[in-house]
């Protein structure tokens, strides 16, 4: 009996083992499976992550470049690429082997020195008018080793060329007024001083203090306009203008001007209408016509012409037969205060402005102006405007046609 039932007890023992061995395989191979599926989820998880990274110091306006200990270039984002115009692969890589900036290579040196450096001012010579705010820190680790650097850069061209520009135009409006100024003000004391009682004195000197008030007023009248125009204050009153009658009406108010010259003014605008203000379209056209005059050779002739470009656009030009403009000028004269001659400029009473004015005018209009000249043969100054929608009954009388 005991035999039998030791011989029993082992066969259950052993049925057991086996079945035990059996679930046991069974739970190991779905372990290796769950910890391969596991592995496999962490590993989309990094790339997923190292991804979102990427379009995150991608999407960022401000160029960005991280260091590793060695100085070697462990991520640089697409704003800093395009801010040094750098393409090829910068990852492994130093400073000075993809840029060779010795001021930016240096500034990590500071950087790791310093812990950090904040406002610091980088021009790149490579580039054109370049200029580049960087903020660089030191990136430590727990223990307080230093594990990389990295660097923020922000793009100052633009404000480095406003401030410029907010320079000069201060220097320039400065100078315009201190000489009309300086001229009343010295004709003044010397009509105090007893020139006033010599009547043919005092009435030069009152007409010459009477035209620098005058040259004032201009200037103050087109400081306001551009600086509204610039500023975007000023409403355009968009509507068909007929622009060869406007013309008409520049012509009729600057005829005794060109009278004095013995100008001739043609107007060979053909009947097109723009979609645009007509009082500012009138203010451009008398700026131009007005300089065509004063610069156009004397007996000689101004032409006021035009053409459509397409079915939405038209340039229109005014011509003179004067002396023309240098080459290296005709980039500049719209400029403001920018003057081809000066001398002649302010003989003619000139602010300096009108082409600015003319500039902004267009261009708020939506259109474009240029000038183009040859060496004694006049210039030409063009511009464009959008053309006015068709009315209504043009339209039906068309496709009647």
């Amino acid at each position: 009996m005991w035999p039998l039932l030791t011989i029993l007890a082992i066969a259950a023992a052993i049925g057991i083992y086996l079945g035990w061995q059996k679930k046991f395989a069974r739970l190991q191979r779905q372990t290796q499976v769950e910890m391969e599926d596991f592995r496999r989820h962490q590993q989309q998880t990094t790339i997923d992550a190292k991804a979102q990274q990427q379009v995150l110091f991608n999407s960022m306006l401000e160029g960005l470049l991280l260091l590793d200990r060695g100085r070697k270039i462990y991520l640089a984002n697409r704003a800093f690429k395009n801010l040094f115009g750098v393409k090829a692969e910068m990852r492994g890589k130093t400073i000075m082997e993809v840029l060779r900036l010795h001021e930016l290579a240096e500034l990590v040196e500071r950087a790791e020195a310093e812990k950090q450096v904040l406002d610091y001012e980088l021009k790149v010579p490579e580039l054109k008018e370049r200029w580049l705010q960087v903020n660089a820190a030191v990136i430590s680790n727990s223990a307080g080793e230093r594990e990389g650097t990295i660097l923020v850069f922000h793009d100052l061209t633009r404000l480095k060329q406003l401030e410029r520009t907010r320079e000069e135009f201060v220097a320039n409006v400065s100078h315009e007024l201190r000489t009309p100024l300086s001229l009343i003000k010295g004709y003044v004391e010397t009509l105090l001083e007893g020139a006033r009682n010599n009547p043919e004195v005092a009435e030069h000197f009152l007409r010459i203090i009477a035209r620098n008030a005058e040259r004032l007023d201009l200037l103050i009248q087109d400081l306001l306009t551009i600086s509204a125009l610039e500023s975007g204050r000023v409403q355009l009153n968009l509507q068909p203008v007929a622009v060869r009658l406007v013309a008409e009406k520049v012509f009729a108010d600057l005829k005794s001007r060109a009278g004095k010259r013995s100008i001739t003014l043609k107007n060979e605008l053909p009947d097109l209408s723009a979609n645009a203000d007509e009082g500012r379209i009138e203010q451009v056209l008398a700026n131009l016509v007005d300089n065509a005059i004063k610069y156009g050779r004397p007996q000689g002739q101004v032409i006021v012409g035009g053409k459509s470009l397409d079915e939405a656009k038209a340039e229109f030009f005014v011509q003179d037969d004067g002396p023309g403009i240098p080459v290296e000028s005709l980039d500049r004269i719209f400029e403001r205060f920018y003057r081809v001659d000066k001398a002649r400029s302010r003989e003619q009473g000139g602010t300096g402005l009108g082409l600015s004015i003319v500039k902004h005018i267009v261009q708020n209009h939506g259109g474009e102006v240029w000038a183009r000249s040859e060496a004694g043969k006049g210039a030409t100054f063009f511009f464009t405007l959008p053309l006015a929608a068709p009315k209504v009954e043009e339209v039906a009388e068309v496709e009647a046609a």
